[in-house]
């Protein structure tokens, strides 16, 4: 039992004293057992030595206000006793909220994000022109990831027609790597303010490798081993293409988000979420189904294998880069695929030359190679990786997400004019149950909380909106009676 004692009195001249007692059992929501005291304090009159000393309080300076000072009562009395696990910013707040002067008539009626004057404000204004831009650069983006990765699928398909050489195709399109870091280099000299020289701009990125930079140990122990995954993710993928045709290569190939995400959960003890589980098994699901289509044909078979053991080369490129070097801004970036570039050029090129001459990947002379589609491959493949890896300096990632999956559309309609494809139920459904995991694996950690909420303030709206719609009707009657008392009187 807590105890205490107000000095002052009621018209009786007694002081008024009041005992609260703090239970943790009871729910922290009413205030009836120590109402009748509270109403008690109406009559409560507070010396001017007490003002003195708590004249920060503002439940002191509201005494004299009638039911506001016994609001201000209630919460002093409140927070000085902790009672019922009392939150004195909460009603400190909604009660000078209503302390505060009313808007005038402009003010009150003008919308959010507006100015008195009714227009919208410049910061708003302002916001919304970035948000537009970031869209627009988006869509923009979408489109280019869309166009060149579907592009180059067909350009590698035309390409097998005249020379049969998956491998080659792979480490030519990787030597083009080299040019990530000068064209970087191109743009740091066009935008930034502080223009530094190639040298220094190289020795900064190279911090990225550690505080020593760039040494033979590093490239051997953290660049090599992604030069080895960049070109098995390439080859499994091209040489898929030359069994299957392209729209089941581009579509089972979205699964590797499924695998970076089983991949981080595991390796990198990311966070369980549910829905990227029901994802993943619907990746599962669709790899089976697409294998189901063509009646598990040995052919067939071996061409999802390819598709599948690409898109976990890709998994595995992402989530391993991730646990050895982190996060990497965009000159570190570039400087990591240029070389990655060169270590193609230093210690691949040999596998090729062993191919040519084994006959395994065989042309009968150099003019007989279509450079054309060769070059015009690599060239659709590199932009595809820089749009991909600097893309999100203008928009968001979810949306360079987006142009993977609208690729499969593209090569879906091209496949109908150019080969014989046959969309049967089965291949339908595979394609949509991996589309929709793909979609499913873009949504944000948060996404469950913002659901919530987004439901919650439709749920608010409702109410307010009811109830306005109940004061209306309500008022209707009462505005008319009101008109009408005055020539009653008369």
């Amino acid at each position: 039992m807590g105890i205490r004692e107000f000095p002052g009195g009621a018209p009786g001249g007694k002081s008024i004293t009041i005992g609260m007692r703090r239970s943790p059992d009871v729910s922290p929501r009413r205030l009836s057992d120590i109402s009748p005291q509270l109403r008690q304090l109406k009559y409560l009159v507070v010396d001017e030595a007490i003002k003195e000393d708590l004249k920060w309080s503002r439940s002191v300076e509201d005494l004299t206000s009638g039911p506001v000072g016994l609001t201000s009562i209630e919460e002093r009395i409140l927070r000085i006793t902790g009672y019922y696990g009392y939150q004195p910013w909460a009603a400190s707040y909604k009660r000078e909220e209503r302390l505060r002067d009313p808007p005038g008539p402009a003010e009150a009626q003008a919308p959010v994000g507006t100015d008195t004057g009714g227009r919208p404000s410049p910061r708003c204004w302002r916001c919304s022109q970035a948000q537009l831009k970031k869209i627009f650069w988006g869509v923009a983006v979408v489109l280019c990831v869309s166009s060149s990765w579907a592009g180059a699928t067909q350009l590698a398909k035309l390409t097998f027609r005249k020379l049969d050489a998956p491998f080659t195709l792979t480490w030519f399109a990787t030597n083009w790597n080299f040019f990530f870091f000068p064209l970087y280099y191109a743009g740091h000299v066009c935008k930034s303010a502080e223009k530094q020289s190639v040298k220094q701009r190289y020795r900064e990125c190279c911090r990225f490798f550690g505080d020593n930079g760039l040494t033979l140990k590093v490239f051997f122990t953290k660049a090599a081993p992604f030069g080895v995954l960049w070109t098995l993710t390439n080859y499994l993928y091209l040489h898929a293409i030359k069994k299957i045709n392209t729209t089941d290569v581009s579509v089972l190939f979205c699964c590797n988000k499924a695998f970076v995400f089983l991949l981080s959960w595991i390796v990198l003890r990311d966070r369980f979420m549910g829905v990227r589980i029901v994802a993943a098994i619907l990746a599962i699901a669709g790899i089976v189904l697409m294998t189901y289509a063509d009646g598990f044909h040995s052919h067939s078979v071996i061409g999802i294998a390819l598709v599948v053991g690409s898109a976990s080369m890709s998994a595995l490129y992402k989530v391993l880069f991730k646990l050895l070097l982190g996060s990497a801004k965009f000159g570190e970036a570039a400087l990591f695929l240029s070389i990655l570039g060169v270590f193609n050029i230093l210690f691949i090129t040999c596998i090729p030359v062993i191919l040519y001459f084994t006959k395994v990947e065989y042309w009968s002379s150099f003019d007989d190679i279509p450079w054309g589609n060769l070059c015009g491959f690599s060239v659709l493949l590199l932009t595809f990786n820089i749009v991909l890896n600097f893309g999100i300096a203008v928009t968001y990632p979810t949306l360079m997400s987006l142009g993977i999956v609208l690729s499969v559309p593209v090569n879906a309609v091209v496949d109908r004019y150019t080969s014989k494809i046959v969309f049967n139920g089965v291949r339908v459904v595979a394609m949509v149950i991996i589309g929709l995991g793909f979609l499913l694996l873009l949504l944000p950690e948060e996404w469950d909380v913002w659901l919530l909420k987004l439901l919650t303030r439709l749920k608010v709206r409702k109410k307010e909106e009811a109830a306005e719609g109940g004061a209306d009707l309500g008022l209707g009657p009462q505005s008319k009676s009101g008109r009408a008392r005055p020539s009653f009187a008369r």
